[in-house]
């Protein structure tokens, strides 16, 4: 990384030679202005207002303007000439914890290297001192042409600088809090936790730019020459919507989308569940014919004899009509409905008028 900046941190009666550099780079895609006629470059070319000519950057300095319109000049060299003891050095103030700096405040970041081996042990010393205390710096600099406020602290194993906005550039928010007095129910805050519980943790590693890459990939879509697939963004609908319900959906999707509703593609069991087609039949039969997961768990061998002729009843009807004599003897044992039986004698009947037939479907609904 290239250095923008040399001086050194001034702690108490010690100086550590630093070098300062961009912590955070831009990737953001960069356009030229061009004439859509002819494809030509739009430039900004600096024109003096008075005579109209272009004013060369060697010809050009600041100035302040006064609240009456008057225009005073204010050169690099009158700057220079101030008494500015923070010019070279990161001057520390003092020790805060981190806490007590507000994020409004939070501007550039940069990183700060050890200029040189004589820097070393210093800069250990006040990282190390940094990383103990759990505390951060707070320190004055100047970058260009102006007094800065810093902030210092420890990152992986160097010392990083937070640039920071005064105290006065920070505004009061007046006026941008909603102006009805809104009461907020417990039952709504408690569909908000779990909203947030649901939604767990931000992997920040995984996020990343999509409209940049959006945009990558229709640059490459033109330069190549292909058509271009617009995308129909979607419409706020700007409808008064029930806030319950919407947090209630919410949870639901979020429980959905994070793989908690194991349901789709585990058993309750910690098992792969099978998927069957929608024609399958309601009985949920597994490949091999045994009967679904959803039979009772408190039957006893008998009975569960008898569920499994009754979830299966088109393979027992099919195969062994011994076995099919027995579940009607296994059945009135049973606490189940009387239409189960009389499913079991329909089916019967509908299979050997089938079989009578030369029918060649396998299969029947029930």
């Amino acid at each position: 990384m290239r250095s923008i900046w040399n001086g050194s941190i001034s702690f108490g009666l010690v100086s550590i030679p630093v070098k300062l550099m961009n912590a955070t780079e831009n990737h953001a895609i960069s356009f030229r202005q061009i004439h859509l006629e002819d494809g030509g470059r739009i430039r900004y070319r600096k024109v003096c207002e008075l005579d109209e000519e272009e004013v060369p950057a060697s010809e050009t300095v600041k100035a302040y303007e006064d609240a009456d319109g008057t225009v005073i000049p204010v050169t690099d060299e009158d700057l220079a000439s101030l008494p500015l003891p923070t010019a070279k050095t990161i001057e520390i103030e003092g020790f805060v914890p981190a806490s007590a700096i507000d994020p409004l405040q939070l501007d550039s970041a940069y990183y700060l290297e050890a200029n040189g081996v004589p820097a070393a042990k210093p800069y250990a010393l006040l990282r190390e001192a940094l990383r103990r205390s759990g505390k951060v710096a707070v320190a004055k600099y100047a970058l260009r042409g102006r007094e800065r406020l810093g902030m210092l602290r420890v990152s992986d194993d160097v010392i990083a600088m937070h640039a920071l906005l005064w105290p006065d550039e920070i505004r009061a928010p007046e006026g941008v809090a909603p102006d009805a007095d809104v009461k907020v129910r417990d039952a709504e805050l408690d569909l908000a936790d779990a909203l947030m519980n649901t939604l767990g943790d931000a992997d920040m590693d995984t996020l990343h730019d999509d409209y940049r890459e959006a945009v990558e990939e229709l640059v490459a879509a033109k330069a190549a020459g292909e058509p271009v697939a617009e995308e129909e963004a979607e419409k706020p609908e700007g409808k008064v919507i029930d806030l319950m319900a919407a947090l209630e959906n919410s949870v639901r999707a979020a429980k959905e989308a994070h793989g908690e509703a194991q349901g789709e593609s585990h058993g309750e069991d910690g098992e792969v569940a099978d998927v069957h087609p929608i024609g399958s039949g309601r009985g949920g039969k597994k490949p091999g014919g045994s009967a679904s997961k959803r039979a009772p768990s408190k039957k006893t061998g008998e009975k569960g004899a008898a569920e499994k002729g009754t979830a299966g009843k088109k393979a027992a009807a099919k195969k062994t009509p011994a076995k099919k004599t027995a579940t009607k003897e296994a059945a009135p044992k049973e606490t189940r409905p009387k239409k189960t039986a009389a499913k079991k004698t329909t089916t019967a009947k509908k299979t050997a008028a089938k079989k009578t037939s030369g029918g060649t479907r396998k299969r029947t609904s029930a």
